[in-house]
């Protein structure tokens, strides 16, 4: 019988998933348009890949957050997630240069400032005592 909780708990099967899905995402809108493009496309499977690992640790802090209940995990499951929009600004910035700017202030800024916040929730999460 399938359980959806055997699926974390098999983490090869989880990682194929998450890879399979941020693909499946990705392939329309960002990968395929880019296949010819060379080292650009080197470029965006870097931040592919970060998007996908960012994924699978959330899931695993989230899941190791509801088992456990404790805010240091709480916190990693934030930082991990939050890297998941750190990078997708980053990718979009790789994309698209200079569409998506806010004002003066540019996604590559606004990408490295959540990489920051990351590294703060990540702190805060290992020097907390619960």
């Amino acid at each position: 019988m399938f359980r959806p909780e055997r699926i974390v708990e098999r983490k090869s099967t989880l990682f194929s998933i998450v890879v399979a899905g941020v693909i499946a995402i990705l392939a329309m809108p960002i990968i395929i348009p880019h296949l010819l493009h060379g080292y650009h496309l080197a470029h965006i499977f870097l931040h592919v890949g970060g998007i996908t690992l960012a994924v699978f640790i959330s899931v695993l802090a989230t899941f190791a957050y509801y088992r456990l209940r404790t805010k240091r995990l709480l916190l990693s499951a934030a930082a991990f997630t939050n890297f998941i929009a750190a990078e997708v600004v980053l990718l979009v910035d790789a994309t698209w240069p200079s569409v998506f700017d806010i004002g003066d202030v540019t996604l590559s800024e606004v990408g490295h400032l959540l990489t920051f916040l990351t590294l703060g929730l990540l702190a805060l999460g290992v020097f907390r005592n619960d």
